[in-house]
Parts: structure tokens; sequence; C-alpha cells
């Protein structure tokens, strides 16, 4: 498989941790949104929607879309799952992981804040816009995960915890007062000492800069 990424990108992220989860062997074909290269004429066809991630499988088919990705990556390669079997805390976790995939991912993302910039706000005026998304988010989301498990919803990470360590990646770089967020830090320190999150960071992408 090819995952067409960018090494910040905190929707590439998720997906990494999860091909790493899964043992699945992939060629990371970095995308530069920061140069622009999500709107080259070539990279269209690759995702209309021109951002990444884009998953390529073997037979070449494409798919897009971090949390579509993930179900797919979830119903194709089951173990380890990312989402428990019972409907009712299925759908906890989903919504867990939609606070951060659906409510601030969007809001704070390079696009918009190019965009708040061309509306003239100033560096400062969107640090503020993307940490106070960031705070509702994280204040939501602890309140909505279990209190008593090692992870979000368990002993072991699923697809709350991706979404959640990808997001705290943008907090910490943007100095977000993660002080109110101790149950989410801790979770971060536990899931980013497994193998899996660590192949995933950032910085140990090929395209780090």
């Amino acid at each position: 498989m090819k995952l067409y990424s960018y090494w910040r990108s905190t929707t590439s992220y998720r997906v990494r941790i999860a091909l790493h989860l899964k043992g699945l062997a992939f060629e990371t074909i970095p995308v530069d949104l920061v140069k622009g290269e999500q709107r080259a004429d070539e990279y269209l066809p690759v995702n209309p929607g021109k951002g990444v991630p884009a998953l390529v499988l073997d037979d070449g088919t494409v798919l897009t879309q971090s949390l579509a990705i993930l179900e797919y990556l979830d119903q194709a390669h089951p173990d380890p799952a990312l989402l428990p079997a019972n409907p009712i805390e299925r759908a906890k976790v989903q919504a867990a992981a939609q606070v951060i995939a659906l409510d601030v991912h969007p809001v704070n993302n390079l696009r918009v804040g190019q965009k708040l910039k061309a509306m003239g706000h100033d560096q400062d005026e969107v640090v503020a816009w993307m940490n106070h998304w960031m705070s509702e988010g994280f204040t939501a989301f602890q309140a909505m995960i279990r209190p008593d498990t090692k992870f979000c919803f368990g002993d072991t990470p699923g697809l709350a915890d991706l979404c959640l360590v990808a997001q705290l990646y943008n907090a910490h770089r943007w100095g977000t007062d993660l002080t109110p967020f101790k149950r989410l830090t801790k979770i971060e320190q536990l899931c980013l000492a497994l193998p899996a999150f660590d192949a995933a960071r950032p910085e140990n992408q090929p395209d780090a800069g």
C-alpha cells in the first residue's frame, strides 16, 4: 500500500498509527501541504478534496478521508480492533473520536488558518483561534471517555486514542494549556510508549522538516 501523507498532518498521523498497529506494510509518499502540493494537477486524481491522507491499496483502489480509511482498515484487518463489537460501546468510542475528527480538526486545519490570515487576522489571532477550539474539544472528549481504564475506553488503544494523540501533537505545537487535561496527557504518554505510535510520530516521518 501507499500512503500519501504530510508529516505534520494529524489526519495522516491517525492513519499511520493504525497501519503500524495492524502490522501493515506501506510506502509513504510525502505531499507538502505548506508548499501547496495537495493542489497540484497531478494530485487531484488521487484526492479531489486536495488534502491528505490518501491510501492506495495493493489493487490500486484509492481511499480518502481518515475516518473512512480507518473504518476500512478495521474491517479488512480486524486484529487488533480499533472499535468494540458491542453496538453501544462502539457508538461511544466513535462519538469521542468524532469530537476531535469532526469538531476540532476541521476548524483548525491549514486551509482554515490560511483563510483567517487572508481575512486580516494575524498569527497570534490564528493561534488563539486554534487553542480555543482545541480546549473546547478536549473538555468534551475528556468527559466522554471512561475514567477507569488505561486508555480512553479500555486496556488497549482504539480509535479514540488515535485521534487524541494526533490532536495533542498540534496542542503541544501551538501551546494549548493542557493543565485541565491530565487524563488525556497520561493516555498520550502511554500511547507514545508503544512502538506503533512511536513509529507514526511526525518527527519520525521521511519528510519531517
